[in-house]
């Protein structure tokens, strides 16, 4: 594909232009396919809401309007009238279900009208924008008090009119220090417009098409952002490896090969590392699928759609533009020697920075790998206390206004936003025992201190076989209270009341319940894909490099990359250091969201084999030319040193502008990926890789035995020199 695309440079670069249009046409006319409520069911809390959906007894989305004075006395005559005026303005919107009378808190210093939304709780955010309007207008008209609106469908606006300035300020942050980087890479504008260019239009082009795939996976929303994440930093990362080859090889034929050829050894050598490692990323990103929940398939798709994207345009338009580029470069070359001036730029030399970071490994490789592998499960070790928890719409960033007035009428209303859910279905010949079961769970609930004194909420389809009752609990959502009634509720009421009931099938849904089956679910989950993912790198490294040595240290050093970056997460996040050194709101820092490790387990692994594969590619290719193991472990390392560098400065740019988004998730997969990219390339690759590989010598390539052949045959090499293909080495 790289040489046809070499051979026909135009055709190649008007047929991607063509390919990114025509991706981002069909996803605009198709549009997405966004999930839906039935999409996030797990656990027992999705089969009670599938026993709700059956008799139309869900809970709908709602938003609360609440009044205050302005000076926190307590509410009168004013304020009733402008809860009046929110009720009547209010009922006639057509998305309106119902709307409830003004409630008073037990503090009298709020009221609160409670507006019931039609259709699923999803769906509610297309449909909030005429309650916030009319919420606007009772507070231009009653300028003395203080009118706010919360609930899930405005704290979602909200979120994503964050998430929207977020990108662009990781954006604005992002492009100008990629700017830099390449420029200090390759000192051209030219070669530095390639890569973002090509990672531009990737970006471009995958969204297009994961809108044509979440039509049969559907999307969770959190698709593009990853996009832009994952494609900015493979897409540049692919496009270095490969520029930096050809130069490599043009620079040294000295003009004696056209652009044709020069692409075509990049695109055997750096282009097939590049296929390679694309392939695996894609391959371990598809592992997220056994994880069997919306969330995670999205991240897969949106992964897995812009790595491969990325890979298409390294052998189609990235080959055709750089001999395009370097026909210009030898017409240029071409008029310089017509003039008399030769211009010879010789091969590039690491430079001294890292020439004194490869020593250690050179000189001393038992004890470099001895003290690097005690630094990096050191800084493992906090990893085993790690504390998940499902971030809910309580760690949603307080900048948000709609957050802000959620706190308040959660002081106000501690039983309001977390309840429990029991939903059970019979017989008609068990209805009349199902109503005493529930009236006896009533009444345990109310004698109980975990649960609200407020009388429980029962609502039944006109049958009484499908019943639905609410129990309060006046408790924060993810406190230990809500958690722990939740237990008592499954483990001991239920079993007590409506497990007593012959073909009851009952089941607990609510806020509390779906976080806690959630974070079950994947517990639960984990094991398997972590499972697969080992073995399918292991696998994927030993069909590469035909070296179980070699595929065996690779998953070895993929789990102390990943191990060492939860270790710092969970320091910064849980511990708090993010607060203190970054300035980070303490509700992001208390825990892990619940996603984020499985989520870096798998996305960690697949960029780890960008550098392991690009790394030991190089390696190896020395190895196989004749150069004995040793000399080609300093040297596969030395020649990539400098594009291993700025790949990483370019990764760890776009990976940490995402630590100062709004999202907590956001902040912590952000951050997590930015140390683990440092870690692997000035630790992984550069200390405990080559010191490994000396310590092994040729045992490194069993049981390949042309490698054995090879460094049996294998020469010294002098620095910088050309190694002797083993074919033809001479006795000498």
């Amino acid at each position: 594909m790289a040489s046809w695309s070499a051979l026909h440079p135009a055709r190649a670069v008007i047929g991607w232009c063509v390919f990114v249009a025509l991706c981002l046409a069909l996803g605009s006319v198709v549009g997405t396919n966004e999930a839906g409520d039935r999409d996030y069911w797990v656990g027992e809390a999705g089969r009670a809401e599938a026993l709700a959906a059956e008799g139309n007894l869900q809970h709908k989305a709602a938003e609360r309007i609440m009044i205050t004075n302005r000076y926190g006395d307590p509410v009168g005559a004013a304020a009733r009238s402008a809860a009046q005026d929110v009720v009547t303005r209010m009922k006639p919107i057509p998305e309106v279900l119902r709307v409830a009378d003004p409630v008073r808190s037990e503090n009298r210093r709020m009221l609160m009208v409670e507006v019931t939304l039609k259709g699923p709780r999803l769906e509610a955010q297309q449909h909030i924008d005429p309650l916030l309007k009319q919420t606007a207008e009772v507070q231009r008209g009653h300028p003395g008090l203080r009118v706010e609106e919360t609930g899930d469908a405005s704290v979602g606006k909200g979120l994503d009119t964050s998430r929207d300035d977020d990108l662009a300020t990781s954006e604005k942050i992002t492009f100008p220090i990629t700017l830099i980087t390449l420029l200090a890479a390759f000192g051209s504008l030219i070669m530095v417009g390639v890569p973002l260019l090509l990672a531009v239009s990737s970006i471009g082009a995958a969204m297009g098409l994961c809108q044509l795939v979440s039509h049969l996976l559907p999307d969770a929303g959190v698709g593009n952002s990853l996009i832009l994440l994952i494609g900015m930093a493979v897409g540049v990362d692919y496009t270095l490896f490969y520029l930096k080859r050809e130069r490599e090889e043009r620079a040294r034929a000295d003009g004696r090969i056209g652009p044709e050829a020069l692409v075509g050894i990049a695109a055997a050598t750096s282009g097939r590392a590049i296929a390679v490692s694309g392939l695996a990323v894609a391959l371990t990103t598809a592992t997220l699928f056994l994880a069997t929940d919306v969330i995670f398939s999205s991240l897969a798709v949106g992964t897995i759609v812009v790595v491969l994207v990325a890979v298409l345009s390294s052998m189609t338009a990235l080959p055709a533009l750089l001999v395009l580029i370097g026909r210009r470069l030898d017409r240029k070359a071409a008029r310089a020697a017509e003039r008399g001036k030769r211009s010879r730029r010789g091969p590039e030399r690491t430079g001294r920075v890292w020439t004194a970071l490869l020593r250690p490994a050179r000189n001393h490789p038992a004890a470099t790998l001895v003290v690097s592998l005690l630094v990096m499960i050191g800084l493992a070790v906090p990893a085993f206390g790690m504390h998940l928890r499902v971030l809910n719409t309580a760690t949603h960033s307080r900048s948000i206004p709609a957050m802000k007035v959620y706190d308040r009428l959660n002081a106000a209303f501690p039983d309001l936003l977390a309840s429990h859910w029991v939903v059970v279905k019979s017989d008609a010949g068990e209805v009349g025992q199902v109503r005493t079961a529930l009236k006896d769970l009533a009444h345990r609930a109310e004698t109980d201190p975990m649960f609200s004194k407020k009388p429980p909420e029962l609502t039944a389809t006109p049958d009484g076989r499908i019943s639905m009752m609410t129990l309060s609990v006046p408790y924060n959502l993810s406190s230990p209270q809500a958690s722990g009634s939740l237990k008592e509720l499954r483990e001991s009421y239920l079993p007590a009341t409506l497990g007593k009931v012959p073909g009851a099938e009952y089941a607990v849904t609510g806020p509390v319940a779906q976080d806690a089956d959630y974070l079950s679910h994947q517990n639960d989950k984990l094991p398997v894909v972590v499972g697969l993912l080992l073995l399918l790198t292991f696998v994927m490294t030993l069909l590469v490099f035909r070296s179980a040595a070699i595929a065996v240290m690779g998953v070895m050093l993929n789990l102390l990359s990943v191990g060492a970056s939860f270790g710092l997460v969970v320091a910064f996040f849980q511990w708090g250091w993010a607060s203190t050194v970054f300035g980070f709101e303490e509700s992001a820092t208390h825990a892990i969201g619940s996603r984020v490790p499985l989520f870096l387990f798998v996305i960690l692994f697949g960029l780890s084999m960008d550098y392991q594969v690009f790394v030991v590619s190089r390696i190896k290719e020395a190895a196989r030319n004749g150069v004995p193991t040793r000399q080609a472990v300093i040297e596969g390392i030395d020649k990539s040193a400098k594009v291993v560098t700025s790949a990483a400065v370019v990764m760890v740019t776009v990976f940490a502008s995402f630590m100062f988004l709004h999202l907590a998730e956001m902040k912590q997969i952000g951050f997590s990926l930015a140390v683990a990219v440092l870690l692997d390339a000035f630790i992984i690759r550069v200390m405990i890789l080559p010191s490994a590989l000396i310590l092994l010598g040729n045992a490194s390539w069993w049981p390949s035995r042309r490698m054995r052949r090879a460094q049996e045959r294998a020469t010294p090499v002098p620095p910088g020199g050309v190694p002797v293909p083993v074919a033809h080495a001479t006795a000498d």
